[in-house]
């Protein structure tokens, strides 16, 4: 699984956070690690040099093998706290995934099943 992080203009590429992103995500993701491809992070300061509430935005987009991207984001105050809710919405999205392509396996396997009686 390939973890590409991106930044905007606004963002330090060597802030200590993001050191931490790809080995935290490696971790989060072991139990999808087969299925995908490569994860992108995009970290995103929405108000440049401005103070606010919910200015930082971290989007992550899994690439899965033969399905479409999975993509969610997270706005917060700071970048730690962006990452760590787009990574618990990353997580469950790809459970309610797997478990929902698991379900129409076990439906085409009775399926055929059936059909060979």
């Amino acid at each position: 699984m390939l973890i590409q992080l991106n930044t905007d203009n606004h963002i330090d590429g060597r802030d200590p956070v993001l050191r931490q992103v790809a080995t935290d995500l490696e971790q989060s993701l072991t139990r999808f690690a087969a299925e995908i491809t490569r994860v992108e992070v995009h970290f995103q300061d929405a108000n440049a040099h401005k103070a606010g509430d919910s200015d930082k935005r971290c989007l992550l987009e899994a690439r899965l093998r033969g399905h479409d991207p999975l993509a969610v984001s997270h706005s917060a105050a700071t970048l730690t706290v962006a990452y760590q809710g787009a990574r618990d919405k990353l997580v469950k999205l790809l459970a309610r995934h797997d478990e929902k392509h698991r379900a129409e396996g076990r439906r085409v396997a009775a399926d055929s099943g059936e059909l060979l009686r």
